[in-house]
């Protein structure tokens, strides 16, 4: 599909030849090979110069907006006669995308940065940046120059012409169409809502909440955890906002006292901070909406994805609530009838606070499944290597380790990846996977350098990070993984690969920059591996004895436990996603303090009724990066299942490199070059079905 059987030919040739050159023998020369082979391949390979100073910073900020204002001049100035695709709609996703190289390394800066003082620059840069950016669609003369070359109904290839009619819809959305003073009122609205969204979340990254306890109070956690946050005599400190301590504690603590305590301080995390922001946001998010001519928020976010609009979304959300009500009543009772028998009360009610360990419990209890004892088979050197061998294996690749130029902490990595038949170079990932003091909390992939055509013909291939925080190392023991944790791994290094493996012309639609209800579809459906027996023994050992491996009767029972609490794993995920919807369909200005108790109502309703005077909702960072789009985490599940049938079926099933390809050609490389509909059709093969989706939740068609 992206090859040419004479160029395929010529590349083989030249391979051939880099072959028998004398191979690097340290990671700084393999780099520097690496950039000298992607020359030969018309690629260009770039690692990001990271601002070390809060002074270099707001001189990179300047000189970004000053270049950025220059070629948007530039454009504005062409006359009717003078416009083309290259100095027109070409030239601006240009602008976007040199924009975006300083925008994506100032945000990594401040999620990740071990200094406060650059973590606060670089936010405070990225909020003028962002603002500024936002102005972009309001430039007149810019959009007079593409409305100009759009008007002729130009005949173009089918990614010009997307990239075409995507323009002029982003002007649509923005309000171009309006009269200039509702124009300006608009562009002011969404100015203010960057800053504010920009504030919420290092409000999260910032909040910080330790509670201690004493080793009573932690019955049942397991030593491991008990060793690391051990504080003094009989004194044990867990920090809230990091989440492995969090459930570590609430999947196995005994003492239904201490996972309450626990619970309310994480549920109030940044609570003070972003209460009140949250109640500007949401209005100012419907304010824009109905100006813009759209019923609601909800209806302007999703009629860019696949879903179209928010009635489709919350039909999808209620109609898989209602489906999963039998199975999630029936776990629950489950739940309470461990309660009764552990604490006596034959009346005993499962609380918010308690469904993390009851749904341990019944795991170990009914499934003989213990969580943390499979952890002994799952040391992170040899879960990273076991899953890198297998995508390289499917996608047809190799990584190699190089030495960073720069390293923002001890520990960073940098490996190169190749085409393994050709040895074309396809880009670089960097992996910070531990957590520390000052560093974003969950587990993410952050583009640095997006893939793009270049005016000179190269292509600039991508630079991407995982940034993570899986249990870190001791001086006894090796990081330690816990199932769920290779299960993320697995799914967020599949976002690193979907950048890798672009082949996109324009960095508008390169790697993960597709609709943002299927954007998870590919890394989700990557998820199935760790669930194959065939695929763990490929890497899971245990790390005392490597010759041991996880029995098939455990994996087995592993496997009926997930099934048996999937209803309620799922309707946790549906109350987010109803909350979402909710908050961004019915909150105006003239109601915004009801964001928390409508929150709250609505997780209550389709989860667990909240703890009383808690704000899950001022911690909830999606709703900043996936406002009205949380829902997108099922709709791609749906799309997942289906797709993971094609390995299933495959002969050499999760290793099957032929699915592999057909992966990497129908869904990775393309990006959103094409309709996500026609990707995701062509890597099936056929239409698409839910029959998969609904099995895996266990719910009988």
């Amino acid at each position: 599909m992206y090859w040419k059987c004479a160029l395929f030919a010529l590349l083989a040739l030249l391979v051939t030849a880099l072959a028998g050159m004398a191979q690097p023998t340290n990671q700084i020369d393999r780099l520097k090979e690496f950039k000298k082979r992607a020359a030969a391949f018309k690629s260009v390979i770039t690692l990001p110069l990271f601002e070390t100073t809060s002074n270099a910073i707001r001189f990179e900020l300047r000189q970004t907006i000053a270049v950025g204002n220059a070629a948007l001049d530039r454009l504005g100035a062409l006359q009717p006669r003078e416009v083309k695709f290259e100095n027109t709609v070409r030239a601006l996703d240009d602008i976007n995308y040199q924009v975006s190289l300083t925008a994506d390394r100032f945000g990594l800066i401040k999620e990740t940065s071990t200094r406060a003082a650059l973590r606060n620059a670089a936010t405070e840069a990225l909020k003028e940046l962002q603002e500024w950016t936002v102005g972009l669609d309001y430039r007149e003369d810019v959009y007079r120059a593409i409305k100009a070359y759009a008007d002729r109904k130009p005949r173009l290839k089918v990614e010009e012409a997307k990239l075409l009619a995507e323009t002029m819809r982003d002007y649509r959305r923005a309000g171009l169409d309006l009269p200039k003073p509702e124009r300006d009122e608009v562009e002011r609205l969404r100015k203010s809502l960057t800053r504010l969204m920009t504030d919420f979340e290092s409000n999260i990254n910032k909040a910080r909440k330790t509670v201690k306890f004493t080793r009573a109070e932690l019955e049942g956690v397991p030593d491991s955890f008990l060793a690391q946050a051990k504080s003094g005599d009989d004194e044990y400190t867990v920090k809230v906002n990091v989440t492995w301590h969090y459930q570590s504690v609430m999947e196995n603590a005994r003492r239904e006292a201490t996972r309450k305590r626990l619970l309310l301080s994480r549920d109030n995390l940044a609570r003070t901070e972003n209460l009140p922001l949250l109640e500007k946001i949401l209005p100012l998010r419907d304010d824009i909406a109905r100006k813009l001519g759209y019923p609601s928020w909800a209806d302007y976010q999703t009629e860019i994805k696949m879903a179209r609009n928010a009635a489709a979304v919350v039909d999808f959300l209620e109609k898989l609530k209602t489906g999963l009500q039998p199975k999630f009543d029936a776990e629950l009772a489950e739940f309470r009838r461990i309660k009764a028998r552990e604490t006596g009360d034959p009346n005993a009610q499962v609380h918010i606070w308690d469904w993390r360990y009851l749904n341990n419990q019944l795991k170990k209890e009914k499934y003989n499944v213990d969580a943390e004892q499979l952890r002994v088979f799952f040391p992170y050197e040899r879960v990273l290597d076991g899953m890198f061998k297998i995508y390289q294996t499917i996608f047809g690749l190799k990584f190699d380790p190089v030495q960073p130029p720069y390293k923002w902490v001890d520990d960073l990595q940098l490996y190169a990846v190749s085409d393994a038949q050709t040895g074309e170079p396809l880009g670089v990932f960097y992996l910070d996977m531990f957590p520390r003091e000052g560093k974003y909390n969950h587990f993410a992939h952050f583009r640095l350098v997006q893939g793009k055509l270049l005016a000179s013909g190269k292509y600039q291939r991508p630079t991407v990070a995982l940034i993570c925080n899986f249990p870190s190392p001791t001086k006894d023991k090796p990081s330690l993984l816990s199932h769920s944790d290779v299960e993320t791994i697995f799914h967020e290094f599949g976002h690193a690969m979907h950048s890798m493996m672009t082949r996109a012309s324009y960095a508008r639609f390169a790697g993960t920059s597709v609709p943002g209800d299927f954007v998870e579809a590919p890394s989700q459906m990557l998820e199935n591996w760790v669930w194959d027996k065939k695929v763990l023994d490929s890497f899971a050992a245990d790390y005392r004895d490597p010759s041991r491996k996880i029995p098939a009767d455990i994996l087995a029972q592993l496997k009926a436990a997930k099934l048996a609490t999937e209803g309620t794993r799922y309707r946790r995920q549906l109350a987010f996603g109803l909350t979402d919807m909710a908050l961004h369909t019915q909150i105006h200005t003239s109601n915004a303090t009801n964001a928390l108790p409508l929150s709250n109502k609505v997780l209550g309703e389709v989860f667990l009724p909240m703890a009383p005077k808690t704000a899950f909702v001022a911690y909830f960072g999606h709703l900043m990066g996936y406002d009205a789009g949380y829902y997108g985490y099922a709709w791609a599940d749906a799309i997942a299942a289906d797709m993971a049938t094609v390995f299933e079926r495959s002969p050499n099933g999760y290793f099957d490199s032929a699915a592999g390809r057909r992966l990497r050609d129908e869904i990775y490389a393309p990006g959103d070059s094409r309709d996500a509909n026609v990707s995701i059709e062509e890597f099936l093969g056929r239409p698409r079905s839910l029959e998969p989706f609904l099995r895996k939740l266990g719910i009988e068609k």
